[in-house]
């Protein structure tokens, strides 16, 4: 059962995630704390606002994920989840999508939610 959850979870989070970042990227301050840490290709940014203002700093205004996989576990140390996904951004103009994959660690908030702590993002090439 609890990996069933785990899946579940996983999956929710993930089309919730991309939703945001495709659409109402500024939306994502919600997800972080102060004490979240974002690796993206290899820079450390750490901190809710410093992460989201990485995110909408990016040099394109719109972006559409497509998800080929998604990996879930508990993380029964922490109460959280670990979610993995991979797939592909298509950014305006570009003739071919870019491959991606990115790691979520998921921890507990207030009121049931759950906060991004972790995060890793990098593009993958070849």
């Amino acid at each position: 059962m609890e990996e069933e959850a785990a899946e579940n979870i996983g999956r929710a989070f993930v089309e919730f995630y991309y939703n945001l970042f495709d659409n109402h990227r500024a939306s994502l301050f919600s997800l972080y704390q102060a004490s979240s840490i974002l690796s993206f290709e290899g820079q450390r940014i750490e901190g809710g606002a410093e992460i989201c203002a990485k995110l909408n700093q990016l040099p394109f205004d719109e972006c559409r994920h497509t998800i080929s996989t998604i990996d879930s576990q508990p993380s029964p140390a922490t109460g959280g989840f670990i979610v993995f996904a991979s797939g592909s951004l298509r950014l305006p103009g570009e003739d071919h999508p870019l491959r991606f994959s990115q790691m979520f660690h998921l921890l507990p908030a207030s009121e049931g939610r759950l906060f991004v702590q972790n995060e890793i993002f990098r593009l993958n090439y070849g």
